[in-house]
């Protein structure tokens, strides 16, 4: 097949098959071309065929190719490098088309109806109501049919879907199998005392189901809880099914079948779609091909197509990876079967992302609250005279659906009285038994575990965690790290940040504990501080001592992500959401970049168990400390998530030292209550001596949230603070030779250690004044959350604060101003003044 022809001729005006062009060119043309001119729109006005030079072509080939080409189903496939991918879709959309018979019409005729007449049902009853209704695209229904049932005929035994809203509804009840009485209810709003506070709107929560296969078997259905965020989920869908197929390994790329569905408008203009979708080509995120579906509307809310994209189709954005892009008339149902199927095997065949775009249009406002006669006038008085689907397949295969149509408006009814007398909301997720053994919900002291390790223990992992194969050339400079760490491993010298961690890795995976580690560098570490992975200096092969360790070992796996956070992040907590067994980590490059995923962190991190009563374990990692690299390379923003804290929905930690951190990384995998970590780690601090741990800090029972003053007896003055300026403190005092002010660290902020700060703060009964020392300014870190906590325990004492000057940036430009700055700040703190 010639993939240059075309684009190495001239055009001309018009040609027939008769003269110079042969039947291969004028193929070559329309395959290339021919979506450009397909017949797409069922409005048949906003998809206008485009003028293409090389489609002006003539005669008998060329029709046939028309045909194939310019029907209702529009193919993107020439883009793809791989002439075997090119060939297997060309001749499948150029062989004979299947055809159904009349039980498989009457099949799909019966979903359609279900899917229009739920929508009119919800329609007539709640009336005003939200509901994203689905009509003008209920194709989806039967395609989500035939999908699932061509995936489980190749083996696919689970499918976990991402959705946004269009539609939602409508997919749990017709394809998920929930009771339409149990979606009504939830228009019902029964039992509002049981989530006061929390819970979520209808058509964001989650539902898992099962689906009965046309062989007779079944195949598990999961739809991931999702915010208004629409694309937001995307990422985190595919989190989740990596972690299922890891589960089934190897075979998981195959039994588990990734699912997103999209809307045109968000699609084309939101970024993190493009994030995913680069995400599902990389090793480590790879989930054997997802399938894009775009629900498309060629409207997005009150914008016009032109308004939300800057090409012809929103699935443009997919033409920059080697896939194909099927778009199809919504309303040529057998196409739209048939692209289902191609899909499917395609997927299964060639393990990548398959899209396709199901052009329909929507039958109300964006919401049913709208009147889109407003801003659409004229499309809306054209839609306004447009059949149903159901009512336009019926008469197409000369069925009667009026029957079936009134036998369900009595049925959903029925179930629309049912919903009226619940008394409890419904549930509609059931989680998997790998949930089981964890908790949610407030800490309590009998979730805590020890977490120290023998020295004997420490000594072995120490001793493999620096070997490397003798044919193996490591460079100089690691050979004298792992040197080092060696000594650490064997008591002689104090252990630093990075050998801490590897220890803590280590001893989890080698009892059980799978690790997952990704980031921007995470494989080295921003800092230098890693080096997770060896590489040869003769031949670059790798050596990663963490899955080294012994037989039968749990993997350590450490993946250098792509630049993002967004994307990554929301496949970290995904992936968290159904592997609770694996410490799973993600890490920021510097701790304020975290900002770009801000809308993971609010919708799905700080807010899910709140929201969907989901847990994670997902562990964030944000480097953390002002030392004069300007205003994005000091702060990872702890006020943020401070401000997000309640319910001890999360735990925001800051540990000072190595076995501190060692002991927080085992407390985070070993402990049943499941909740997100947010740990803000050290950067210039990671191997300096005052924040290093000898071996014995390893054998301690347990992660303390405050380290206590231990130097200075019954101090007359208390300074309470987290991380970097604790150390610069005791060493500015050790240079005073100060035996007045004692320095107590807050090392777990949230869930807030009364019991122990207040223990803490007793032991000084002689201090008149309990000080708050922060780095950042008076409007940032901890200062808002941890003064009037303060305050409360501090009995009568004096409470004051030191920190920077309030600011709309978190950190200067110069260098030469924070130096100024730190040493003013770190002498009103010791002074008193």
């Amino acid at each position: 097949m010639s993939t240059t022809t075309i684009a190495n001729r001239a055009p001309k005006s018009s040609r027939s098959s008769s003269s110079s062009a042969s039947r291969e060119q004028i193929f070559d043309s329309l395959r290339r071309w021919g979506y450009l001119q397909a017949r797409l729109d069922p409005l048949g006005q906003f998809l206008t065929p485009l003028a293409v030079p090389d489609l002006e072509v003539s005669g008998a080939d060329a029709e046939e190719a028309r045909r194939i080409y310019c029907g209702t189903i529009g193919a993107e496939f020439m883009h793809i490098p791989s002439e075997e991918r090119r060939q297997w879709i060309a001749e499948r959309l150029e062989g004979d088309a299947p055809t159904m018979d009349a039980a498989k019409q009457k099949y799909v005729l019966d979903l359609l109806t279900r899917a229009d007449v739920f929508e009119q049902v919800i329609q007539a009853r709640y009336l005003g109501t939200k509901r994203f209704s689905l009509e003008g695209v209920t194709a989806l229904i039967p395609f989500m049919d035939e999908l699932l049932n061509r995936s489980s005929e190749l083996g696919a035994e689970r499918s976990v879907m991402g959705m946004s809203h269009r539609g939602r509804l409508n997919v749990m009840v017709n394809t998920f199998g929930k009771s339409a009485a149990d979606i009504f209810a939830k228009f019902e709003d029964v039992d509002p005392r049981s989530i006061l506070g929390g819970g979520d709107v209808k058509y964001h929560v989650g539902a898992t189901g099962t689906f009965p296969t046309r062989g007779g078997g079944t195949m598990s259905l999961h739809l991931v809880s999702n915010p208004s965020h629409l694309e937001a989920v995307d990422p985190v869908a595919m989190g989740r099914a990596k972690a299922w197929q890891l589960r089934y390994w190897p075979e998981g790329m195959e039994r588990v079948l990734p699912v997103l569905i999209h809307g045109d408008a968000a699609f084309a203009g939101q970024g993190i779609c493009a994030e995913t979708l680069n995400l599902g080509m990389l090793e480590g995120y790879s989930v054997g091909g997802t399938i894009q579906i775009i629900v498309n509307n060629l409207i997005g809310f009150t914008a016009e197509p032109d308004q939300s994209c800057s090409t012809r189709f929103s699935s443009d954005l997919a033409k920059r990876l080697p896939v194909p892009i099927f778009h199809v008339n919504a309303e040529d149902v057998a196409a739209v079967v048939r692209v289902a199927t191609l899909a499917a095997e395609y997927r299964h065949r060639f393990q990548t992302d398959v899209v396709v775009d199901l052009i329909g249009y929507r039958r109300h406002g964006h919401s049913e609250v709208d009147d889109p006669t407003i801003t659409q006038p004229l499309r809306y008085a054209m839609i306004h005279k447009h059949a149903p689907l159901y009512e336009i397949y019926a008469a197409q295969i000369g069925a009667d659906a009026a029957t079936l149509a009134k036998a369900l408006h009595d049925q959903y009814n029925d179930a629309q009285k049912q919903a009226k007398t619940m008394r409890k909301k419904p549930k509609l997720v059931q989680l998997p038994e790998h949930w089981a053994p964890y908790v949610g919900g407030a800490w309590k002291r009998e979730y805590e575990v020890d977490t120290g390790l023998t020295r004997e223990t420490i000594q072995k992992l120490a001793q493999r965690l620096t070997t490397f194969p003798e044919s193996f050339h490591v460079h100089p400079k690691i050979k004298k790290l792992l040197e080092q760490r060696a000594e650490m491993g064997e008591g002689k010298r104090a252990f630093d940040y990075g050998m801490a961690e590897a220890v803590a890795f280590g001893s989890l995976v080698t009892t059980g504990t799978q690790v997952r580690l990704s980031g921007q560098d995470s494989q080295r570490g921003t800092f230098n501080q890693r080096h997770s992975v060896l590489i040869d200096v003769e031949n670059e092969e790798w050596w990663i001592p963490l899955n080294h360790l012994a037989e039968g070992q749990r993997p350590f796996d450490v993946y250098n992500s792509m630049l993002s956070e967004a994307g990554v992040l929301g496949f970290e907590y995904g992936y968290s959401r159904d592997a609770p067994e694996t410490l799973v980590l993600w890490e920021a490059q510097f701790g304020d970049f975290a900002n770009g995923a801000q809308g993971v962190v609010d919708q799905f991190i700080a807010s899910g168990e709140d929201k969907w009563g989901l847990l994670s374990g997902v562990t964030m990692l944000l480097p953390h400390g002002y030392e004069g690299q300007g205003p994005e390379h000091s702060s990872a923003r702890i006020e943020r998530y401070l401000q997000l804290a309640a319910h001890d929905n999360m735990q925001i930690c800051q540990p000072s030292t190595a076995a501190q951190y060692f002991h927080l990384l085992r407390r985070q995998a070993m402990r049943k209550w499941r909740k997100p970590m947010i740990v803000f780690t050290p950067k210039s601090m990671l191997r300096h001596p005052d924040a290093a741990s000898s071996i014995e800090e390893f054998s301690k029972p347990r992660f303390q949230t405050v380290l206590p003053e231990t130097e200075i007896e019954n101090a007359e003055r208390l300074l309470l603070c987290t991380g970097k300026i604790g150390h610069e403190l005791r060493m500015e005092r050790k240079k005073r030779s100060d035996q007045t002010v004692g320095i107590v660290f807050l090392e777990q902020i949230y869930p807030w250690p009364e019991e122990e700060l207040a223990a803490a703060l007793a032991a000084h009964p002689n201090a008149h004044e309990v000080v708050w020392v922060q780095e950042e300014p008076e409007n940032m870190g901890a200062q808002s959350f941890v003064m009037p906590r303060l305050r409360r325990l501090a009995r009568g004492r004096s409470v004051l604060s030191v920190k920077r000057s309030a600011a709309a940036s978190p950190a200067t430009g110069s260098a030469k101003a924070h130096d100024l700055e730190q040493k003013t700040l770190i002498d009103l703190a010791l002074g008193g003044h």
